[in-house]
């Protein structure tokens, strides 16, 4: 098992405390999480009864694109987030500072003639619905809550789906997970607002933010592609077979 997958299950495993708390306390930039990009994750949350799937397909639907992944050797339909390894099932989960965050997916090069994101309330009543314009591109793509819609509320989770179909007529092939605002202290904010591209990336990871955490390190990318942060936050979520994709302007 790779060194730092085993180092994100053991942080998931040490606390079994829910996630109650809506105010995340500014921690010091730890030396190793800035040279590592190693994410400080925080414990799960222990009462979501819809846990998640990080990758699509399998036996889900539009058989035509699994038959295509069966034969091309491609990657799969896949959420760049966390893992937390429950008894019976996997619950896909991470915090977020933004009142309209991004979301981050990998994206294979097979045929897919329309997509969605869905983002529901806790009660699973859908808050917003759109579709997605995807370039054909395999690789990494963003999609960021547009500000005409309702914001997220900070100490509420919200349930989030990226549907891809092949065919219309066929279920689509999925992704779905969680998603929390909590709202950072003044000391957190503080270092935000002075920190560099690079001290960013490092606060956010020392803090247990995953979706700015992502975010940001998506940036230091762009800036320098020779950079190894981007690839180092990857596996150690365990999406090694990610992290050499390129990030794939859409969706925007």
């Amino acid at each position: 098992m790779n060194l730092g997958l085993r180092q994100l299950k053991l942080a998931f495993a040490i606390s079994l405390v829910s996630l109650c708390f809506t105010l995340v306390q500014a921690q010091p930039v730890k030396s190793e999480i800035l040279a590592s990009g190693i994410f400080n994750a925080p414990p799960p949350p222990d009462d979501i009864n819809a846990p998640g799937n990080r990758v699509g397909g399998g036996k889900r639907g539009c058989k035509s694109m699994n038959n295509e992944l069966a034969t091309s050797k491609e990657k799969r339909l896949t959420a760049l987030v966390p893992v937390y390894q429950l008894p019976n099932a996997e619950l896909v989960f991470g915090l977020t500072t933004a009142s309209y965050p991004t979301f981050w997916f990998y994206v294979p090069d097979v045929t897919i003639v329309s997509a969605e994101f869905v983002l529901q309330n806790e009660a699973g009543e859908t808050i917003y619905q759109s579709p997605v314009s995807l370039s054909g591109t395999s690789g990494v793509v963003s999609f960021s809550l547009p500000s005409t819609t309702s914001s997220l509320k900070i100490g509420k989770r919200y349930h989030w789906y990226f549907n891809t179909y092949c065919n219309l007529q066929q279920p689509p092939i999925f992704v779905d997970g969680w998603i929390k605002r909590v709202e950072p202290n003044a000391a957190l904010k503080n270092q935000l607002e002075t920190a560099t591209p690079k001290q960013r990336v490092a606060l956010y990871a020392t803090n247990g933010i995953w979706y700015e955490f992502l975010t940001a390190s998506a940036e230091l990318r762009r800036l320098n592609p020779k950079r190894t942060d981007w690839a180092t936050m990857l596996q150690t979520i365990g999406l090694n077979d990610i992290a050499s994709e390129p990030i794939v302007d859409c969706c925007q």
